[in-house]
């Protein structure tokens, strides 16, 4: 049965790199990939996957109102496909989450996405929250927080290296640095806006 995987872990992890070298193992094998990368992010130019360390790959390009199980559908009319590929997976919305689903359930053919789990306040993206919901297989791609700790936060910099706490949640760039919780500080940085009660007499 063919599965939907997603890779996750906090900024520069290398999730680009294992994608483009699963796409390499497909292809090394004779067995054609479909890749997808999200249109907002032209870091590297439109539909291309892009890792630090100069790997690069041709990617389809998707926005929020594509239909990703017909545009899986259409390419396999034309030759099959082993597997899909999609990077910078936080970025698809809940119903494309669905359509990935349904190219795995009703097509037969494996889908690995790749992506972060939560902006720099903490949140959850749209697309990791329902690819943690429903994907089979959950895999971490773990980094280190400076302070020597499991890193699964993105803080967001500014220009000075400030921490930022205001902003829309996308920002695309290279302006994040991955945090342990304990680093991230979650009661600054959450809009949930919990702070520790003081200690009263008796307690």
């Amino acid at each position: 049965m063919a599965k939907l995987y997603f890779y996750y872990s906090a900024m520069n992890a290398g999730k680009s790199t294992t994608l483009l070298q699963s796409a390499h193992n497909y292809r090394e094998r004779g067995m054609r990939t479909l890749l997808f990368a999200p249109r907002l992010d032209q870091r590297y130019g439109e539909g291309k996957i892009t890792s630090r360390i100069g790997l690069q790959a041709d990617a389809v390009v998707f926005d929020a109102d594509d239909d990703l199980f017909v545009a899986v559908r259409n390419e396999q009319r034309l030759e099959r496909i082993h597997c899909v590929l999609v990077d910078e997976a936080q970025f698809l919305t809940k119903a494309q989450v669905l359509q990935l689903t349904l190219v795995c359930d009703c097509l037969g053919i494996p889908v690995l996405t790749y992506g972060l789990r939560t902006d720099f306040l903490g949140e959850p993206f749209e697309g990791s929250r329902y690819l943690l919901a429903w994907a089979e297989e959950l895999i971490e791609i773990k980094t280190v927080c400076s302070s020597g700790k499991k890193a699964t936060m993105n803080a967001r910099l500014d220009a000075d290296g400030n921490r930022v706490f205001e902003g829309a949640q996308v920002d695309i760039g290279h302006h994040y640095v991955a945090m342990s919780r304990q680093a991230f500080r979650l009661d600054l940085a959450s809009p949930i806006g919990y702070t520790i009660p003081k200690e009263t007499a008796g307690e």
